[in-house]
């Protein structure tokens, strides 16, 4: 009984965190809101790609869990300092929030992760450039 209790007391805690966190714009953890925006997305940028196939290999890339994983954390990134990029960034920045969108979910059909990846791929490259 007490523990049913418990649990009926945080549940409101549990769910106010998590629904406080994305309304504020706040996709990803660690760092700082003022922290550089072109560091930060690059950063997200280069730590996805460690897992990713060399391009031109997306037909053989696995879309393993860890590889959704860290595309979902550049979505996230990319979602919550995409904005701050330079303009002409920012239709590279839609597609890397759009491509990911599909990428980071398991669900999608392979040959969907295959073209979402190729887009992916070029959108990041031009950040990536347009950040030196």
């Amino acid at each position: 009984m007490r523990r049913l209790a418990t649990i009926a007391l945080l549940l409101p805690i549990l769910v106010g965190c998590q629904h406080t966190a994305a309304s504020a714009g706040r996709y990803s953890t660690g760092g700082d809101p003022t922290d550089d925006p072109c560091a930060r997305v690059v950063s997200a940028i280069g730590y996805a790609g460690l897992m990713l196939k060399p391009k031109g290999q997306e037909d053989s890339q696995n879309f393993e869990d860890a590889v959704l994983g860290r595309l979902a954390e550049a979505r996230g990134i990319t979602l919550q300092f995409g904005e701050r990029l330079p303009q002409s960034l920012a239709a590279a920045v839609r597609t890397v929030e759009t491509t990911t969108a599909g990428l980071s979910r398991a669900d999608v059909p392979r040959e969907r992760q295959v073209k979402l990846l190729k887009e992916y791929r070029v959108a990041a490259d031009e950040i990536t450039a347009g950040c030196k």
